[in-house]
C-alpha cells in the first residue's frame, strides 16, 4: 500500500509539475506575444526610418514665390504711328535715323482728326519734313533734327509731282513722284488693320517712299543726292508763282581748281561790274571774264523764257479749269504740326515756323 501510494504521489507530483509547466507556459505565451508585438513595432519604426530620404535635414526648403504684381500696358492709340508713317521728304539718308531719335509726341495731329478737330471728316494728304534747329536738351542748346508734318485739306491730291532743287544745282527739275519712288498711299488706322484694305474708304493719305535704304549702295551718287534735294511740289494757278516774279538765276561756272557759284539778279546787278568784282575778289581768273559773262547771259535768257512759259501755262490752266476745281483751290488749307512738349523730348515751341517750302509757301495754321 505504501508503495502504491508513493507511486501515486510521485505521479501526482509529476502531474502537478506538468500542470505548473503548462501554467508557466501559458503565462509566458502572452509575454512572447508582447515581445513579438514590440519587435513588430520596432520593425515598423525601422521601416519608417528607411523610407525617409537620406540627408533630409540638409535639403533646402522650398521658398514660396511672392505673387507678381500685375503689369499694365497703355492701349495703342488709333493714329499713334501716323507721324512715323509719313516720309520726311528731303531728309538726308544718313540723317534719317536722327528724326526718330526721340519718341516725339504728335497727339495734336491725332486729336485734329477727332470730332471738333480741324481735320475731322475731311480728306487729308500728309507729308513730312525735318528742320535742323537749336533747341534745349538737358539744359543745353543742341542742334536737333526736328520733325514736322504738313496736312493738306483737299478733295484731290495736291500734286503728283516732286521738285528737285538745291544750291548746287543750276536748273530746277519737276518730275513725277513715281520716278522718285514716292506716291500718295492710304493710311490705315490701327482699329481697321484687320480688315480688307480694298473695302476701306480712307480719308487720310500719306506721302510714302518705297526706296529701300539697303539698296542705296547700288545707286549712283547723283541719284542718291536727288532724294535729298526733293521738295513736295504744289502749283496753285490762282497765285502767281514765285518763279514768275523772280529775276535771279543761280550760276555755276565750272573751272579748275573749283567752280564759281553765285546768284545774279538781272534787274539789280550790272553784268560788267558783277564780273569785275569776282575778279577783284580772286574768285574768277581774268582770262575767264568773257566766257563767264556769256555763261550768265545764257542763264538769264533761259530763266526769262521759263518765266514766260509759266505765265502762259497758268493762264491756260485757269481757262480750262472746271468750277469744282476752282472751288477746291480756293478752299485748300495747309496745317503744319510740330511735336507736343513732353518731359522726355526737347521743347520746340520757340522754333515753330509757318514756312513749308518754296512751292507751298506758308501754312494757314501752325500747331
Amino acid at each position: 500500500m505504501t508503495k502504491r501510494k508513493l507511486v501515486q504521489r510521485k505521479g501526482a507530483k509529476k502531474k502537478n509539475v506538468e500542470v505548473k509547466d503548462e501554467s508557466i507556459a501559458e503565462e509566458q505565451v502572452p509575454q512572447v506575444e508582447e515581445i513579438i508585438e514590440e519587435e513588430d513595432e520596432d520593425v515598423k519604426d525601422e521601416v519608417k526610418v528607411e523610407e525617409l530620404p537620406k540627408n533630409d535635414s540638409k535639403r533646402p526648403k522650398k521658398r514660396s514665390r511672392p505673387n507678381p504684381e500685375p503689369e499694365y500696358f497703355e492701349d495703342t492709340r488709333n493714329l499713334e504711328d501716323l507721324w512715323k508713317q509719313v516720309f520726311p521728304v528731303g531728309t538726308e539718308w544718313d540723317q534719317l535715323h536722327l528724326v526718330y531719335r526721340y519718341n516725339w509726341d504728335f497727339t495734336n495731329l491725332e486729336n485734329a482728326f477727332e470730332e471738333g478737330g480741324d481735320l475731322h471728316g475731311k480728306k487729308v494728304y500728309l507729308f513730312g519734313c525735318s528742320e535742323p534747329q537749336m533747341v534745349p536738351v538737358n539744359g543745353e542748346m543742341k542742334l536737333t533734327l526736328v520733325p514736322a508734318v504738313v496736312a493738306v485739306v483737299s478733295p484731290f491730291p495736291p500734286s503728283d509731282k516732286i521738285g528737285i532743287n538745291s544750291v548746287q544745282r543750276e536748273a530746277e527739275e519737276i518730275v513725277p513722284m513715281k520716278r522718285m519712288k514716292m506716291d500718295w498711299i492710304p493710311y490705315i488706322p490701327f482699329e481697321n488693320r484687320s480688315r480688307m484694305v480694298e473695302r476701306l474708304k480712307s480719308e487720310i493719305f500719306i506721302l510714302g517712299c518705297t526706296q529701300r535704304r539697303s539698296a542705296l549702295r547700288h545707286l549712283k551718287e547723283e541719284r542718291v543726292k536727288k532724294f535729298e534735294y526733293c521738295l513736295p511740289y504744289f502749283y496753285n494757278p490762282f497765285l502767281e508763282d514765285e518763279l514768275e516774279q523772280s529775276t535771279e538765276v543761280t550760276v555755276v561756272y565750272d573751272m579748275d581748281p573749283k567752280p564759281v557759284l553765285c546768284e545774279f539778279d538781272w534787274e539789280l546787278d550790272e553784268l560788267e561790274e558783277f564780273t569785275d568784282k569776282l575778279i577783284t575778289d580772286e574768285a574768277l581768273p581774268s582770262e575767264h571774264k568773257e566766257d563767264f559773262k556769256n555763261h550768265i547771259k545764257e542763264k538769264v535768257r533761259e530763266a526769262k523764257k521759263k518765266n514766260r512759259e509759266a505765265r502762259e501755262a497758268r493762264k491756260k490752266a485757269l481757262e480750262d479749269m472746271s468750277e469744282e476745281t476752282k472751288a477746291a483751290f480756293e478752299n485748300i488749307k495747309f496745317f503744319k504740326f510740330y511735336p507736343v512738349a513732353t518731359p522726355n523730348t526737347p521743347d520746340v515751341s520757340q522754333v515753330k515756323s509757318p514756312f513749308i517750302n518754296r512751292y507751298y509757301g506758308k501754312a494757314h495754321q501752325v500747331l
